[in-house]
């Protein structure tokens, strides 16, 4: 572990170096451009990826060559539990960790987005997340020495497993793929399921040889990353949320010039709207592919299935109060009854 900081220590110096180069010479013509590494764990064609290669593109155009971004996909760089240390240590410049990465790093409030059946539609995410809670929360971030940017969309969830998931009866001693989060742990095991905490690079691998039974993810990465071949069922539940908050590394984003960081704020604001606007479709075209293959059956929950989840899950909710905060709960839930959603 001393050795792996070292190293994050040495990269971070030698970046951060490079960076005040570039910003004191007195020659603009002769600087070399920023390099912001931005990392992430899933494939370049899902929403996060797509999304990724667009600020790329906007981001160099927009600044004419001063800003490079470089993309590592794929877990090509870290792993889910490394990157959130490799930005804060400035090794990458850039992240989109799913929002459940927060909890572990102190920030518990972000597990919000883990409760079950919390959103009951995109325009109650959209109001939390565009509204003054998304802006709260990425507040609570800044003495992480991490600034928040943006919140990108990957859409609901469904459950794949290698036996049919119908009712919460089913998922009793099923081992189940999940995230390291407190809520989905708890959500897990509401259902009777033994969660099983993997890297998501490693995922596949476990469903292919048994290590766990099924997972929890959206039906673009399901695809992307093939989980389908080695699970016979995927339940639709649209159960939970999964997003992404695009973050940089404070003191890298503060130091830049002011007519850059601009710059790269709209191309980010650009970047983002494409990428929630096509996670939908990405979903929708994942989840048409998968049951063309004819690998995995496809079950969508009745709604007397869903309430059965539902009450099953409720008290998850209740028992995250003391964790997450039962006020940014009841906020949340107040942004759906003003939808007119219960």
């Amino acid at each position: 572990m001393k050795t792996k900081t070292l190293f994050l220590a040495l990269v971070a110096a030698a970046s951060f170096c490079t960076i005040s180069f570039a910003q004191s010479s007195p020659q603009r013509a002769a600087q070399p451009p920023i390099i912001i590494k931005f990392s992430h764990v899933v494939a370049q064609d899902t929403p996060k990826g797509k999304g990724a290669l667009r600020f790329k593109e906007l981001a160099e155009k927009a600044t004419n060559g001063r800003v490079k971004v470089e993309i590592y996909p794929n877990s090509q760089l870290y792993k889910d539990k490394e990157e959130l240390e490799a930005l804060q240590m400035g090794a990458v410049q850039m992240l989109a960790p799913s929002l459940s990465k927060f909890g572990p790093l102190g920030v518990k409030e972000f597990e919000v987005f883990d409760l079950p059946y919390i959103f009951p539609s995109s325009a109650v995410l959209k109001r939390v997340t565009d509204g003054p809670i998304g802006k709260d929360l990425f507040k609570k971030l800044e003495p992480k020495g991490i600034t928040g940017l943006a919140y990108w969309d990957n859409g609901f969830k469904v459950m794949t497993a290698s036996k049919l998931l119908k009712t919460p009866a089913d998922f009793k001693g099923v081992k189940i793929r999940i995230q390291s989060s407190k809520v989905l742990d708890a959500q897990m095991r509401a259902l009777g399921a033994n969660p099983q905490v993997l890297p998501f690079s490693e995922v596949y691998q476990a469903m292919q040889t048994g290590v766990v039974d099924g997972g929890e993810n959206t039906p673009s990465n399901v695809y992307t990353q093939k989980m389908y071949e080695v699970q016979k069922y995927l339940t639709v539940s649209n159960h939970g949320y999964i997003g992404y908050a695009v973050v940089v590394n404070k003191k890298f984003w503060d130091g830049l010039p002011a007519d850059i960081r601009g710059l790269l704020e709209t191309a980010m604001k650009d970047a983002t709207k494409y990428a929630n606007t096509i996670a939908q479709e990405e979903n929708d075209n994942a989840l048409e592919a998968i049951r063309k293959s004819g690998k995995t059956t496809i079950y969508t929950l009745t709604d007397a299935e869903k309430t059965e989840w539902r009450k099953a899950l409720f008290p998850v909710q209740k028992q995250m109060e003391g964790r997450i905060g039962k006020e940014l709960i009841a906020s949340v839930n107040k942004e759906s009854a003003t939808l007119g959603f219960k």
